[in-house]
Order: C-alpha cells, then structure tokens, then sequence
C-alpha cells in the first residue's frame, strides 16, 4: 500500500512540474481548479480549471 501512495505522489508531483514547465503559474491555477473541482465534484470549479487549461494548450487565438 505504501508504494501505491508514494507512486501516486512521484507522478502528481511530476505532472505538476510538466504544467508548471510548459504553462507557467496559469497552468498550475487552471490543473489547480480542475483537481479542487473533481475532487469536491464541484462541476462548476473543474469547468473552469479545464476551460484555463484548454486555453493554455491551444493557445492565443490571435
């Protein structure tokens, strides 16, 4: 069970560096919102972190 956790946490950490790399501090507010809102099923909270994270992908529309 321990190596479950510590796996779970090698990869939440990793993904957070990724975002955090790639995205900067709008990437980590935007996974911030989606994993807040998931993890309280607020769908209105994660609606808003995915939409931040979609628009960071695809970039400036411009």
């Amino acid at each position: 069970m321990p190596a479950i956790a510590l796996l779970a946490a090698v990869v939440a950490v990793t993904l957070e560096q990724l975002v955090q790399w790639k995205y900067g501090p709008m990437g980590i507010v935007g996974l911030l919102l989606l994993t807040v809102g998931v993890k309280a099923k607020n769908a209105t909270c994660s609606s808003i972190g995915a939409v931040v994270l979609a628009l960071l992908v695809t970039g400036p529309a411009g």
